[in-house]
């Protein structure tokens, strides 16, 4: 049911935001179709990242059988995945909107990365 929900938001938020980029422009969108346009971003970005991390782990963990004679890693779920992910999308989509008001440089993306580090010590710690 998660799959299928995950999937299904990615689906129409890819789809509302083509529908959003075909029908207006930047200058008449005003904030309110700017912040739509991030948070579409940010959906999308988050069904890609679930997929990436899911099926990543799978990989590795089948990868990691074959070398390792102990204790092979686990899978993620799908859940833990898409908790991850949450985090892991907001970082491009940060530095897109800082590049977008031009304010991106060295120090922010070093306080970006160390906001997406801090927000995985929480999610796995948890």
């Amino acid at each position: 049911m998660v799959a299928k929900i995950i999937v299904g938001s990615t689906g129409l938020a890819a789809l509302l935001l083509i529908i959003l980029m075909q029908s207006t422009a930047p200058s008449t969108a005003g904030p309110i179709g700017l912040l739509a346009v991030f948070f579409l971003i940010y959906i999308i970005t988050i069904g890609l990242m679930t997929e990436v991390l899911w099926v990543g782990s799978r990989v590795f963990q089948s990868l990691a059988q074959k070398v390792t004679t102990k204790r092979p890693p686990a899978r993620i779920s799908l859940v833990r995945a898409y908790y991850f992910s949450t985090v892991l999308a907001l970082g491009p989509v940060i530095l897109l909107a800082m590049q977008s008001i031009g304010s991106l440089g060295v120090y922010e993306v070093v306080l970006v990365v160390i906001f997406v580090a801090v927000g995985f010590l929480y999610i796995s710690r948890r």
